[in-house]
This record gives structure tokens, C-alpha cells and sequence, in this order.
């Protein structure tokens, strides 16, 4: 060990004499690695046998040599600045060794610069490094510095060899380190912080906490080793805890240090490093928590703290909650409670505090106990809970979407999880303000809440209210306030997937709980639409819904009642109950349903829903089982009252349904059901009453209601036939082929309702191509009796036009009265006739195109032209007098089905469609103006190159007195538009403008939905390109340049809006905002300055005449302060920003 003094001391005199003593600034030279090595030999047999002896005679040779223990600080302090790694580390480890030694100097041998050297040789060591350099740069770098710094004094050869050597063995190491030869310095560190007391030095205790916290995050990238890195971050907690003593300064500011510098860790992603910080906190720092005042207080600060440097993004500021959460936990009631009331606070900050807020608050009532007092029986209106609710609430209609949304979200999730405790779930209705006595908590409600926010412009927040609402199902026992359920309903057709899913999610949901009437039908107006949506996820779950809470639920209503005779109605009690009633208490909930499929909007999604589950085979026998036994039990309940049979009708919608899945389970039905049925329906339905709708003549009440009850039973043989098709090829060959002879003679009678004639068509159709035993046997068949029936009924109608034509000759004859009457019986009669007869072979057409129709056709011109005194158009000898005044029903009858034949006849068509076109402008009666429309969409996919000249005349429809003829030319138009048959060229675009501002409010919401829906997705530019003329079109201004017409034109006022009163300009107002609200943010700024340019500047140089009312009104858009103030204008700003 002499020898190793002796080194130590010889190379502190160089060292000495090496150092300039006239520059306090200058750096000593570094302590060689052999030195250190012998000198920490020194310490480590020093430490190990705790004798003194060695580093006593050390400290006496130093003496000897008028060193003292201080010269030994600066060498060391500045090899563990500048050496390498391994030496750095080594240089840290003599140092510490040092203070640790028996009998040390402490407070000569610790200096304020020696400590953050240490603590620097820390830092440095966990550095990722680069790999090791290439060899031609570590030359030339080392050949720069012996030519920069070559010479022959001793000092600076000494110098350059020792920094030429420390650069080696650094360059070698890089990219080595192995994070276990930092565990002696921790240790030694620790241990040496219960000797040196770092109270007088606070930046030192400073910079040693950032270091220690640093160190988890830094050895995460560097440490593979799980064993070692957990052993790092014992040492670093161990450290951390000693900082906390008295000792060391005032624990208060200590323990606020320590939780600063552990922030960044906490708000960290999850990584090993914020799992050592929360560690730290939850493990060490509570249990001083009992003892030291101050360390309570920052432990209680600490959320605060975090939650006023909690980042704004998603992901971490969801990590920051979980932080907190997890420290406030730990907290006691009281600090808890306070922190609640901050957090309160919050959500009436900065938009990022009140995110977070929101947050919070979801996390703090479901974690903490007893948020609304129900455990200590305290006051409502003085728990926590309460004003936590409040804030969400209140933050439900913030000025920011994202916070709109979020609150909406987390008081759904509040809802739900509040909901399933009984002792809260009424309390929490009180506190939402659903309760009897409950407080409103929000300007006009919680359903007034909820039917803004299920509006609101966001996506996000729009989504939200509907899982909201979805969760207050449970909770509100079904009373859900009507305008919520219809708003849910618009939802379902939102132009976004995910919120259409939501608000399917949340109606499911309510009907699911609740089978009220308005539940039951603003679902089945709302969902089963949605069987067409472009969404396939979309129409998977419709079909699912509706196998669920449509069909299984009638099926376990009608299979847990199968009737049986004599046991069906054994509880007396029934007796005393109408008929509806009992069979509702038989088939719970089952009744309404089946009532409210029946609806007109409702049965063709039901038809499409169906028929896709029986593709796939998911129908279920047990469907048509249940329905069996609700008609059999209707029947029975009817029978037993004694009542006549044929008044009885089945519930409605069950041959409906029945019909329909029948179709996919022919062999679930019963024959001997159908046989029995269809005997009952044939036998009594004409005795009962079964007329055709268009026979004239006065009617009392009692006829209305057996007209009503004809109109029943014609839809129940509608779909008892419609079963019967479907069930057709199971059927035995004797009855199939009685059945096809009753329903030719049922047909050939002429007398039958409208509603029966394709049914029977159809179900005759069916019957003849199932039993033939090959196609053309049954092409045959097929073509025998529509031939046979075609020409009954030809017959019948030439009979009706020569009787019209005889009436028409002798009319200016004297007829006596008796005659009279029974000439008008007998018209009335074969007016009966002519017009089933007319329906029937429109029916006919549809299931036979190839039908000869020669002797048909004339028949319908003779009709369709009667009174018309154009001789081109009377071909045929017939009635002078007009049957569109004489006979409406048969003269409208008759264009539908000369428009059938048309669509089976191309080269007819070619001659009839001006005709048509002819008609529909000229008619006077709205229903042949409706029908006229309809099959003219219809020729427009057959035949689209001969109608799409007369697209603009069909475009006045547009504006047609009735508001029915509008909504269907609206409807087939848009169709046509989207499947491209026709194009958004010419006057088309500016005509549906007017649909905007329609009188009818059904008419109003398509236009909002195909402008703001579907034009905005497939013709996105159509707004932009047409607005300027827009305001010219629908001021009627033509004067200026490009918009010049037929000035004053009826067809041009027709769709206009003239007039500067005030509801002409608040319509014309609401369309530009529509238009204006459908372009982009450049697209804004372009039409802006197309305003400025056509209207302003044309205003100003006199070309825009506003001396005329109508050029006053195009004026009116920069005179309207509203316009001009309007969001969109400041959005586009944004937006190009």
C-alpha cells in the first residue's frame, strides 16, 4: 500500500504544479485511472475492516507534503466531468468512498461543485450513445490534437497523453454500458446522505432530486434487464426517501420538490417510469404523511398540481386522470372533499381545465363512497355528488364541441353506472330533474337538453346525447318524452354511419324496455327503414333488431297461448273485457306491434326485412306458429261472444306478417289453417259487404262502417291469398287445382276490390307454374286464362262505352223518372265493372308482358281521349262527353294501366308518352296528376332517352297545388337524380330550391336531408356553381347579362319568390343559407367575391336596374345584416387559416 500512496501523492504534486493559479476559472487536470484505482483500494480496505490506519497515514504523507484531504476533491470532481464512462463512474465511486471512510473530514472533503459533478457523471452515464465512430474520423481527430497541441514541456505532453488515452477508451466504450455498474454509486450515494445535510446547500438538494428522478426515465431506454431496472428504481425510492429527512431542509419544500420533479413521470405515457413515480408517492411519501405536516399538505396539493399540467390530448390526458384518481384515493375524506370542490372549479376555467374537469368528476363519483349522502342520511341538496352533477350538466351546452361531447359521454357513463343502485337511482332522478320534486339543473330541462344536443351541429356531441339518452331508458321506467323519441328518430337518419348507429342503439334500447305505443312506432318508422341503408353493418343490425324485438317477441307471445277448444278461456275474469283486451292480455305487447306494421310507411321495410332474413334462413317455424295462433285465438274469442263470423276480421297485420315469412317457411303453415280461413273469407265476404270502392251512390253510417269492414276483410283475403302462393307447392294436386278454378271464376265476376284483383292475379300466376310440370306448360296455362279474361274484359268495357255513348245521344230526350233510375243503376253497375275490369288488366300486364293487347289498346284511347274534340286523338267512335268528369275513377284507372302497357310495349310508349306529358300539365285533378308522375319515373328507367326532354315540364309538379303530387314528384325526382337517369343540368337544381321553403313540412325536411345530405357528398360543387344565378332565378330578375329569358314569363314566376315583404325575403334568405352552408371554406370566399362582382359592382355601374322591384330584391342579399354577419363568412376564415 506504500507504493500506491506514494503514486497518489506524486501525481497530486504534478497536478499541483500543472495547475495556474492566476486563473481561478481553469479546470484541474483529472486524477489518473491508476490513481483511482489505488486510492478507492484504499478506501474499500478502509470501509471493509472500518480501521482508519491507512487513510490516516495517507492524510499524514499529504501533510508532509503540505497537501491537505481538500486537494483530493478537485482531481476527482474534475475526472468525473470529463473522463469516460467507466472512469466518470469510478471517480464518483472514490468520492463517495471518501465521505464514507471512518473518521472523514465531511465537511472538508464535500464541496457544492464536487457534488454536481458527481451527480452530472450520473446523468452522463445514461445517455444513449452512438455507435462507435468510424476509424478514419478517430484518426484524423487524434492527429489534429497531437499537431494542434504536440510540443515538448511536460506539463502538456503529460496532459495530451492522459486526454488522448481517456478519449480511446471512452471512443471504445460507447454503446457498452451496463446500467449494474451504477448500483455501488447509489448505494455509496445513499448512504452518504446521512452524513453530508444538504439544507445549506438547496441546489445542490435541488439538482440531486432532478437527477435521481431522471434516472428511471433515462435507464428505460438502456436497461434490457427487468431484474436490474427494478433494482435501479429501489435505489432511486431509497434515495428520494432519505431527501425527506429533516436533515436535509424544510421536509414542506422538500416534499414539493420531490413531487415536481416526479410530475413529468406521473404525466408520462405508461411506461416503467410513471409506474415508479406513482410508486414512490403511494408507498413512501404516505406513509410520512401521518408524521410531517408539510409532506401532507404537497402530497394533498400534488392533483392539483398535475391537473393544472395535464397535457390536452386524448390518450395523456387520459393517463393524467388515472394519476390523479389513483393519489386521491390515499387521500383522506376531508383533503378528498376539497379536492372535489376544486375540481368543480375547474369546470368554470380555461377550455382545457374544463375537459379535464369533466373528466375528473367521472372518475371521482365513481370511486369515491357515497356521492350523494344516501349512506349517512344527509341532505341531497349538501352532498358532493350534487354539485359534481350540476358542473356535467352544465357543461353538457359549453361553447366548445369537444367538452359538449365529452360531458354528454361521461354523464351517460354516470347514468348508467349510477342506475344500478336502488338506494341512488332515485336520488339521481331528483338530481337530473326527472323527479316529482326535482329541481331543474338546465334552462328548459333535461329533455329540452337532450333534444338540442341530439341536433347539435357536431357530430361528436350529437353521438353523445344519444348514448345519454340510451342510458336514461333505464332509469326513467319508460317515460320518455315524446319530441326525444321523434328527435331519436331523425337520428337514424343522420348523414354520419356512427351516429345513425347510435340512434339506432338508443331507440333498440328504449323499445327493448318499453312497448308503448309511441315507443313501438317511432321505432318501427325509424329502424326497419334502415333495411336499405349504404351501410352494410348498418342493415345487418336492422335485421337483427327486427329478429329480436319484432319477430321473437311475437313468437314467445303466440307459442306460450296455443289455443286449444275448451281450454283457451278458463279464467271467468276475461268475460267481463272487450275482445282487444283479452287478446292483448293473451298476447302481451304483441297486438300494437302487429297493428303498427299495417302502417303504409312502415310495411315495405317490413316486406324488404323479411325477405332478406328468409334468404339468409333465419326465419324461425315458430313465427308462423305464433301467428297461426293469434288469428285462431281472435277467431274463438269472436265465436264465443256469439257474434256473426262475417264481421270478424283477423288483428291487423297478422295475415300481413304471415304472408311475408311464409314465403321462407311453406312448410311451417298449416293447409288445413289456410283451407279453413279461405272457405270463411269466400263464403261470407261478398254477403258481408266486399264492394268495389268506386260504386256511386249515397251511403249512411252504417254502410261507411261496413265499407270500412269490406276493406278489412279484402286485405285479409289479400294476404290470406298471398300465403297461399307461397305455400303453393306444398299443396295437394286436387285442392291446388280446385283452388286456381274458384280463383278464375272469382275473377272472371269483374266485382272484386282493387286490393284482391293482383293477389288473385299473382296467386293464380303462382298455382299454374308450381303444378305444371314444365315452364312452358306453364307459360301455356298462364297464357290461356289471361287471354280468356282479356277478353271478358273487352267486352265489358265496349259495353260501357256504347251505353255512355246511347246515354250521351238520348240525353236531350224526355226519359221518364222510373227509367231514369233504372238507367242509372245499371250505369252505376257497369261502371263497377269497367273499372275492375280496367284494374285487371293492368294486373295482368305485370304477370303476362307478352299478352296480346291489341283489342285492349283502342279500348283504353277511346277512354283516355273521350270529350276531346282534337280529331287526331279520336281514332275510335266513342263517348262525346268527357268520362274524366263523368267517370273519374275509371278514366284515371285507365291511364295507369295504358301506362303498364306502355312499359311492356317500347314502340307504344314512343307514340303514347307526349300524350302523358300532355295530360299532366293539362289535368285539373290531382290524383291522375299523382299516378300521371309516378309513371313517368317509370318510363324514365325504361325509356330514358324519350323522357329526358321533358324532364323540365315534369319539374313543375314541383309547385303543384297539392302538397301529395309535390312530395312524390319530389321523392321520384331525387331517386332519379341519385341513380343518374336524370342530371343536375339546366333549370333542374334551381327548382328544387323552392322545395326549401315548401308549405308542407314533410316536404321541407327531404329537401334539408337531400341538399344537406346527399348533394353535399355527390355533387359538392352544384351550390357553388349555381348561387349567383340562384338569387337572379329566385328574384325574377332577368334583365342583367347571362340571366336574360322571358322576362315576366309564367313559368318563371311559377319558381320564384317575388316580392320584398317579409316572408318572401325571409324564404329566399333560408335558401341562401342552405346553399351557402353546403360549400367549403374557398368556396365561400369565391362566391363572396362572384357577389361582389355580378351584384355590388353591377349595382354600381347601372347595369343592375334597382329602380324595379325585383332588382331591389336581388340587392336585398347586402342589405340583410344577418346575412352578412352570419357564422359561415367567419368559418371560411378559419377554415382557410
Amino acid at each position: 500500500m506504500e507504493e500506491s500512496t506514494s503514486r497518489i501523492i506524486t501525481e497530486l504534486e504534478e497536478i499541483r504544479y500543472l495547475d495556474n493559479p492566476t486563473n481561478p476559472q481553469s479546470q484541474p487536470q483529472p486524477l489518473s485511472e491508476p490513481a483511482l484505482l489505488d486510492l478507492q483500494t484504499l478506501l474499500d480496505q478502509t470501509l471493509d475492516s472500518n480501521d482508519s490506519e491507512l487513510l490516516d497515514r495517507l492524510y499524514d504523507d499529504l501533510a508532509s507534503k503540505s497537501l491537505s484531504p481538500n486537494h483530493l476533491v478537485p482531481p476527482i470532481a474534475s475526472a468525473m466531468d470529463s473522463g469516460p464512462i467507466h472512469l466518470s463512474l469510478l471517480a464518483s465511486k472514490v468520492y463517495l468512498s471518501l465521505l464514507l471512510s471512518p473518521n472523514a473530514p465531511v465537511f472538508t472533503l464535500f464541496a457544492p461543485m464536487a457534488f454536481l459533478s458527481l451527480l452530472h457523471s450520473i446523468r452522463r452515464s445514461l445517455k444513449r450513445r452512438p455507435q462507435v465512430p468510424p476509424p478514419d474520423i478517430e484518426g484524423s481527430h487524434a492527429a489534429a490534437n497531437r499537431k494542434r497541441k504536440g510540443g515538448g514541456k511536460r506539463g502538456k505532453g503529460l496532459r495530451n497523453t492522459a486526454r488522448n488515452s481517456y478519449t480511446d477508451r471512452s471512443d471504445n466504450e460507447e454503446g457498452e454500458f451496463d446500467v449494474r455498474a451504477l448500483f455501488p454509486v447509489l448505494e455509496r450515494l445513499e448512504l452518504a446522505m446521512g452524513l453530508i445535510h444538504l439544507d445549506r446547500f438547496p441546489d445542490s438538494l435541488k439538482s440531486l432530486v432532478q437527477t435521481v428522478a431522471e434516472v428511471p426515465v433515462m435507464a428505460v431506454e438502456i436497461c434490457d434487464n427487468s431484474g436490474a431496472y427494478n433494482r435501479l428504481k429501489d435505489l432511486c425510492s431509497r434515495i428520494l426517501s432519505e431527501v425527506l429527512r429533516p436533515e436535509h431542509g424544510e421536509p414542506a419544500d422538500t416534499a414539493a420538490e420531490v413531487l415536481k420533479s416526479l410530475s413529468p413521470l406521473i404525466l408520462r405515457l405508461k411506461t416503467q417510469a410513471r409506474m415508479f413515480a406513482l410508486g414512490f408517492i403511494m408507498n413512501q411519501m404516505t406513509d410520512l404523511v401521518k408524521r410531517p405536516e408539510g409532506v401532507k399538505k404537497a402530497v394533498v396539493n400534488l392533483p392539483r398540481y398535475l391537473a393544472q399540467k395535464a397535457p390536452e390530448k386524448s390518450e395523456p390526458r387520459a393517463l393524467a386522470v388515472e394519476s390523479i384518481m389513483e393519489i386521491v384515493k390515499v387521500m383522506e375524506f376531508n383533503d378528498q372533499i376539497g379536492f372535489v370542490k376544486y375540481v368543480v372549479k375547474m369546470t368554470q376555467g380555461k377550455a382545457n381545465l374544463r375537459l379535464l374537469a369533466v373528466d375528473l368528476i367521472l372518475m371521482l363519483m365513481m370511486t369515491l363512497r357515497d356521492p350523494f349522502g344516501v349512506d349517512l342520511d344527509i341532505e341531497v341538496k349538501d352532498s358532493w355528488g350534487l354539485r359534481c352533477m350540476e358542473a356535467v350538466i352544465l357543461r353538457c351546452s359549453d361553447v366548445n364541441a369537444g367538452i359538449r361531447a365529452r360531458a354528454l359521454s361521461n354523464l351517460a357513463q354516470l347514468v348508467g353506472f349510477l342506475a344500478g343502485d336502488n338506494r341512488s337511482r332515485a336520488v339521481l332522478k331528483e338530481v337530473m330533474g326527472f323527479g316529482n320534486a326535482g329541481v331543474q339543473r338546465v334552462e328548459g330541462g333535461m329533455n329540452d337538453l337532450l333534444r338540442k344536443r341530439c341536433m347539435d351541429e357536431k357530430a361528436a356531441v350529437r353521438k353523445a346525447a344519444l348514448l345519454l339518452i340510451s342510458k336514461l331508458t333505464a332509469l326513467l321506467d319508460g317515460a320518455l318524452d315524446e319530441i326525444v323519441l321523434k328527435t331519436m328518430g331523425m337520428s337514424c337518419s343522420d348523414p354520419l354511419v356512427s351516429i345513425r348507429k347510435a340512434a339506432i342503439s338508443a331507440l333498440s334500447e328504449a323499445f327493448r324496455r318499453f312497448s308503448d305505443g309511441s315507443v313501438t312506432s317511432e321505432w318501427l318508422h325509424s329502424v326497419p327503414r334502415l333495411i336499405t341503408d349504404n351501410e352494410s353493418s348498418i342493415q345487418e343490425e336492422c335485421e337483427n333488431l327486427f329478429l329480436e324485438l319484432v319477430l321473437d317477441r311475437i313468437s314467445r307471445a303466440g307459442s306460450t297461448s296455443s289455443p286449444q277448444k275448451g281450454s283457451l278461456f278458463c279464467d271467468p275474469s276475461l268475460e267481463t273485457k272487450g275482445l282487444e283486451q283479452e287478446l292483448e292480455w293473451l298476447f302481451p305487447g304483441v297486438l300494437g306491434l302487429l297493428r303498427e306494421i299495417c302502417n303504409g310507411e312502415v310495411t315495405p321495410w317490413v316486406k324488404k326485412i323479411c325477405a332478406s332474413l328468409g334468404k339468409k334462413k333465419r326465419l324461425k317455424h315458430k313465427i308462423v306458429i305464433a301467428l297461426q295462433n293469434i288469428i285462431r285465438a281472435s277467431e274463438s274469442l269472436w265465436l264465443r261472444e256469439s257474434m256473426p263470423i262475417e264481421k270478424w276480421t283477423a288483428p291487423p297485420g297478422a295475415w300481413l306478417l304471415l304472408s311475408e315469412v311464409s314465403a321462407y317457411l311453406s312448410k311451417a303453415v298449416d293447409w288445413e289453417f289456410l283451407h279453413h280461413h279461405w272457405q270463411l273469407l269466400d263464403k261470407h265476404g261478398p254477403r258481408g259487404g266486399i264492394k268495389s270502392p268506386h260504386t256511386q251512390g249515397d251511403a249512411d253510417e252504417e254502410e261507411e262502417s261496413m265499407k270500412s269492414n269490406s276493406v278489412a276483410w279484402a286485405g285479409d283475403r289479400v294476404f290470406l291469398l298471398q300465403t297461399i302462393s307461397n305455400v303453393s307447392v306444398e299443396l295437394p294436386t286436387e285442392p291446388a287445382a280446385d283452388l286456381a278454378h274458384n280463383l278464375l271464376k272469382r275473377i272472371e265476376v269483374f266485382n272484386m276490390h282493387s286490393t284482391e284483383i293482383n293477389a288473385h292475379v299473382k296467386a293464380l300466376r303462382t298455382l299454374c307454374k308450381q303444378k305444371a310440370s314444365s315452364p312452358e306448360e306453364a307459360d301455356t296455362l298462364v297464357m290461356k286464362w289471361v287471354h280468356q279474361l282479356l277478353l271478358k274484359a273487352s267486352q265489358i268495357l265496349e259495353k260501357y262505352i256504347l251505353e255512355v255513348s246511347e246515354v250521351t245521344k238520348h240525353s236531350s230526350f224526355f226519359t221518364p223518372p222510373s227509367r231514369k233510375g233504372k238507367r242509372a243503376a245499371v250505369m252505376s253497375r257497369l261502371l263497377s265493372e269497367a273499372v275492375t275490369a280496367v284494374y285487371t288488366i293492368g294486373s295482368m300486364v305485370i304477370v303476362c308482358p307478352t299478352a296480346d293487347m291489341s283489342t285492349i289498346t283502342p279500348l283504353l284511347h277511346t277512354i283516355i281521349t273521350s270529350g276531346n274534340s282534337n280529331p287526331k286523338l279520336n281514332k275510335l267512335p266513342g263517348p262525346a262527353v268527357s268520362l274524366e268528369q263523368a267517370a273519374p275513377s275509371l278514366y284515371i284507372q285507365a291511364w295507369l294501366t295504358m301506362g303498364k302497357i306502355c312499359l311492356a310495349d317500347g314502340k307504344l310508349a314512343k307514340d303514347y308518352i307526349p300524350l302523358f306529358v300532355q295530360k299532366l300539365e293539362k289535368s285539373e285533378c290531382a290524383a291522375l296528376r299523382n299516378n300521371l308522375v309516378v309513371m313517368m319515373a317509370d318510363f324514365c328507367i325504361r325509356y330514358t332517352a324519350l323522357v329526358d326532354c321533358y324532364i323540365a315540364k315534369i319539374t313543375k309538379c314541383l309547385c303543384d297545388p297539392c302538397e301529395l303530387v309535390r312530395r312524390q314528384t319530389f321523392i321520384l325526382l331525387s331517386r332519379l337524380l341519385q341513380r343518374d337517369y336524370v342530371k343536375w343540368r339546366g333549370v333542374l337544381f334551381l327548382r328544387f330550391l323552392l322545395s326549401l321553403v315548401d308549405e308542407s313540412e314533410k316536404i321541407r325536411q327531404l329537401a334539408d336531408y337531400l341538399f344537406g345530405s346527399i348533394l353535399k357528398v355527390k355533387a359538392p360543387l352544384l351550390a357553388y356553381n349555381s348561387f349567383v344565378e340562384a338569387i337572379f332565378i329566385l328574384n325574377d330578375y332577368h334583365a342583367h347579362n347571362g340571366h336574360s329569358g322571358s322576362k315576366g314569363s309564367q313559368e318563371s314566376r311559377l319558381f320564384s319568390i317575388r316580392g320584398n315583404d317579409e316572408n318572401s325575403r325571409s324564404k329566399r334568405m333560408h335558401i341562401y343559407i342552405s346553399l351557402l352552408k353546403q360549400m367549403a371554406p374557398e368556396h365561400l370566399l369565391a362566391t363572396f367575391a362572384k357577389l361582389c362582382a355580378e351584384i355590388l359592382a353591377a349595382a354600381s355601374d347601372g347595369m343592375l336596374n334597382i329602380e324595379e322591384a325585383t332588382g331591389q330584391s336581388v340587392l336585398q342579399i347586402w342589405l340583410d345584416p344577418w346575412m352578412l354577419c352570419h357564422d359561415f363568412w367567419r368559418m371560411s376564415w378559419l377554415g382557410l387559416r
